[in-house]
């Protein structure tokens, strides 16, 4: 069965990107009983456990979901096959903080990857020069942006360069 608007209204109580249980399905339990005892149990308790990539998921119709993905659809009526945290916390979930994104715009909106030794996305230090080098995903592809002498220009190439084809997507740090 698809897991709709309709179905997670009647399922949750949305407050500050949380969600919280009005009732659960009778197709979660192996009877009404069970369902009952549950429901009187769990009503208004928070939905969702943190799984192993930092967000939360909940179970609807034996189906494992993602929190942020139930607040959207509940907000927008709609699933789409991916969903941005804008400020880049996958446990954030309100829905101010989550928009629509393709893959792409979604690894675009990806923080400063922890193996980054010059502190700036997009600049890298180059032995051979002894420059700093701008380089940025654009369509899939790295597009070079020139070697600069000093890091904080380089710094500021990198953002404009991110500006002008990320978007709305790029981020900085």
């Amino acid at each position: 069965m698809e897991i709709t608007q309709e179905l997670v209204k009647r399922l949750f109580d949305y407050r500050d990107g949380e969600l919280y249980w009005k009732e659960r399905p009778v197709e979660d339990f192996l009877s009404q009983h069970d369902a009952n005892q549950w429901n009187s149990k769990h009503f208004q308790t928070k939905a969702g456990c943190y799984g192993k990539k930092l967000y939360a998921y909940t179970t609807i119709k034996n189906k494992h979901i993602a929190i942020h993905r139930i607040i959207f659809l509940l907000h927008n009526g709609y699933l789409p096959k991916m969903i941005d945290h804008i400020d880049g916390n996958p446990r954030n979930n309100k829905i101010e903080n989550l928009r629509s994104a393709s893959s792409l715009q979604n690894q675009q909106n990806q923080k400063l990857p922890s193996h980054n030794t010059s502190g700036f996305k997009g600049v890298i230090w180059n032995k051979r020069l002894k420059k700093w080098m701008v380089r940025i995903k654009i369509n899939k592809a790295q597009t070079y942006f020139g070697v600069y002498e000093d890091i904080e220009l380089a710094d500021l190439v990198a953002q404009e360069a991110r500006n002008k084809y990320h978007g709305e997507f790029a981020r900085h740090f």
